[in-house]
């Protein structure tokens, strides 16, 4: 159960907590429903073009009663996000604008990560940067598990699959340290998946992060 089913979506009953809840939340009704849902990954795309290298973690997508939006961006590098002067948020905010329907009021919130090292989605873009730079995966690998075991994670995995240093076999190679009890619901796990884009074709890569149990009187 624990290697077939997202860790995320599997837990999202038992831990209500930032980094694993839905990264939507709103309701719709049925002939604004598939509107919403275009809507909504137009903006995901133009975030995600607009933005790198800010460890960026989550993006919230919220609609109000009728219909306004909110867009919350949970990164690493809040101060590079918005720029100076809030130039980059703003600039950010107009590009939103141009995918979604002119009636609706956009409200971009920038929030900042407490312990960025601790969140799969940031150690998996920077897997995916140095892999793209064609640092040796095996290196790559170390660095990440270094990183979250340093910020306080109580087990870290990461797997890579694809044609790895440019080998003509691609082959899936993976490496851990402390816990990962994928089959318990209270655990918190934190869980992030890419692909990184090489001269040989694609690598995908895959991040866990446990960060320890999660009671009820504890859940928010």
């Amino acid at each position: 159960m624990g290697k077939k089913v997202n860790p995320i979506i599997l837990r999202i009953s038992n831990i209500k907590n930032p980094a694993i809840s839905w990264n939507v939340k709103w309701f719709a009704k049925p002939h604004n429903y598939a509107t919403y849902v275009a809507e909504d990954e137009k903006i995901r795309k133009v975030i995600k073009k607009s933005v790198s290298n800010v460890g960026l973690d989550k993006i919230i997508i919220e609609r109000s009663g009728n219909g306004d939006i909110g867009v919350i961006l949970r990164a690493s590098k809040p101060g590079v996000l918005i720029g100076r002067g809030g130039e980059r948020s703003e600039a950010l905010k107009k590009s939103i604008e141009t995918v979604i329907n002119k009636n609706f009021k956009l409200r971009l919130t920038i929030k900042e990560i407490p312990k960025s090292n601790l969140c799969a989605e940031v150690l998996l873009e920077e897997a995916r940067q140095q892999i793209e730079r064609r640092l040796p995966f095996r290196k790559v690998m170390k660095k990440i598990l270094d990183m979250g075991k340093k910020a306080g994670a109580l087990g870290i995995k990461i797997s890579m699959a694809g044609r790895l240093n440019g080998v003509e076999i691609a082959r899936h190679e993976k490496l851990s340290t402390g816990q990962m009890p994928l089959q318990n619901l209270r655990a918190y796990i934190d869980y992030a998946r890419t692909a990184a884009k090489t001269k040989w074709g694609q690598v995908g890569i895959k991040v866990w992060v446990y960060r320890g149990e999660v009671f009820e009187d504890q859940a928010t």
